[in-house]
């Protein structure tokens, strides 16, 4: 097997999800995937807007590269959070790849005319998502991250 090198600072990724067992284990597909990123928690939809307007305690946030989204939150569902962010013109670009436990929430996204730039169901398929996250990076890499 060949590994693709890449260069470049880490991708940062905002993880969006309330049940810490997910997250855990998401955050370990990530680090399993040789894709080299930091990972940023937020665990409701509420949060996720603050983190990504950088308001409050999160005013000094980096600004993520990927937002990877769970559908089912307290407070804030990860489809109004979706819709926020696609109305915001300085969120709308960032990709988002929803996680949700059933497929059914892609279509009442796509109903909807909110873009996500993936689904992943849970529990995480480790190969898609590994190729969903290489995927992403190299198209950040041509027009995104700027080498070190």
């Amino acid at each position: 097997m060949v590994r693709e090198k890449l260069v470049g600072r880490p991708m940062e990724v905002l993880l969006v999800e309330d049940d810490l067992e997910d997250a855990g284990l998401t955050i370990a597909t990530l680090r399993e995937g040789q894709v080299p990123c930091r990972v940023s928690l937020v665990r409701d939809g509420e949060e996720a807007l603050a983190f990504l307007r950088r308001e409050a305690h999160f005013a000094r946030v980096p600004r993520p590269d990927m937002i990877l989204l769970d559908m089912h939150m307290p407070k804030k569902d990860g489809r109004a959070v979706l819709a926020e962010i696609r109305c915001d013109p300085k969120l709308c670009r960032i990709p988002v790849v929803v996680l949700t436990a059933s497929l059914i929430h892609g279509q009442i996204l796509k109903d909807e005319s909110l873009r996500a730039e993936s689904f992943l169901t849970k529990p995480i398929d480790r190969e898609h998502f590994h190729g969903v996250v290489k995927l992403l990076r190299k198209f950040m890499f041509s027009d995104v991250i700027l080498p070190i």
